[in-house]
């Protein structure tokens, strides 16, 4: 966990990203939550653009962020 999103800029495709934190690349899932009630986001994009993938896993709109890291302690 982090208190900062992972800022990525990415070209149109489908993107898995970690939902469980344990993976090994982060943002993006590895498959490290296999075997566990995880399942990882997937992301469709149309065209290129940059995203903010929340790294505190407080979101309310992950896999994105909405600024909740702001208010942790």
């Amino acid at each position: 966990m982090q208190k900062v999103p992972f800022v990525v800029e990415l070209d149109p495709g489908t993107y898995y990203f970690c939902a469980c934190g344990q993976s090994g690349n982060l943002p993006y899932c590895d498959g490290t939550h296999k075997g566990s009630s995880h399942q990882p986001y997937q992301v469709e994009l149309q065209e290129r653009q940059t995203v903010a993938v929340c790294g505190c896993r407080q979101s309310a709109t992950r896999p994105f962020c909405d600024g909740t890291h702001l208010t942790l302690a």
